[in-house]
């Protein structure tokens, strides 16, 4: 045994047999390493740590980046459609004109991100946590944003027709002219939000708590308000034609037949 071992060992050291091979690269990084400087577009990249880095105009898309940290970040006109980026922490990132449309950021963190004029198109946002941030201009046609945190939001002019936002809570929200045409905002919580000049044409609001809400300008033409909560809310100049009432607490504390 001992000179079988001796001659392995001599043959080695001599290159008469192979040395061994390394194994082949893996697409997935693994968490802690050090992930690719810019694009990586279908990329398993789960957990990658991409804090503070400037990714701009990267493209990941389709790419796993579940769990993924980029806080503070710079994600201006980086492309994120298709991307799984659930549980993704983008706080405080800026991700002006970025394309997400179609992404999974379930339970996303978003506090105070700044994505203003980006794509959201069909990105499903269900649970995310999005206080305080910016959206101006962003489109969200066919969102899902389910359960999502909103408080303190800004959503100027941006686009929601047909998002789906029930239960979510949108206190202090601002959706100045945003359109909002056909979207569920079946029982969420819109305190003292403001829809001034808004398009919530045929909205669901069904249930939903609007007390101090600003309605001022806005159009809510066959908006279907049945249980809502109106308590406080200003309504000067909003078009109410066709909207549905029933069980709704007015303004004036009464209770809509």
């Amino acid at each position: 045994m001992r000179r079988l071992t001796f001659v392995i060992a001599y043959c080695v050291m001599l290159g008469c047999l192979p040395a061994a091979q390394p194994a082949l690269a893996q697409a997935a990084i693994p968490p802690g390493a050090t992930p690719p400087a810019a694009s990586c577009p279908g990329c398993s990249l789960a957990e990658a740590d991409y804090k503070r880095r400037d990714l701009t105009g990267a493209d990941f898309s389709k790419a796993n980046l579940k769990d993924g940290v980029f806080h503070r970040a710079v994600l201006l006109h980086a492309n994120f459609a298709g991307a799984n980026l659930n549980g993704a922490n983008l706080n405080l990132t800026k991700s002006a004109q970025a394309d997400f449309a179609g992404a999974d950021m379930t339970n996303g963190l978003l506090y105070e991100a700044d994505a203003s004029h980006a794509d959201f198109s069909g990105t499903v946002l269900n649970g995310a946590k999005m206080q305080e941030s910016r959206m101006l201009g962003a489109r969200f046609d066919g969102a899902k944003m389910d359960y999502s945190f909103l408080n303190d939001a800004r959503f100027d002019n941006a686009s929601l027709k047909k998002a789906s936002l029930q239960h979510a809570n949108l206190s202090d929200a601002v959706f100045t002219r945003a359109d909002l045409e056909g979207a569920n905002l079946s029982d969420s919580g819109l305190l003292s939000a403001k829809f001034r000049g808004a398009n919530l044409r045929g909205a669901n609001l069904a249930g939903a708590d609007l007390y101090r809400a600003d309605l001022t300008d806005a159009d809510l033409t066959g908006a279907n308000l049945t249980g809502a909560r109106l308590s406080l809310t200003r309504t000067e100049g909003a078009k109410l034609d066709n909207v549905k009432l029933k069980g709704a607490l007015m303004p004036d504390g009464s209770i809509h037949p």
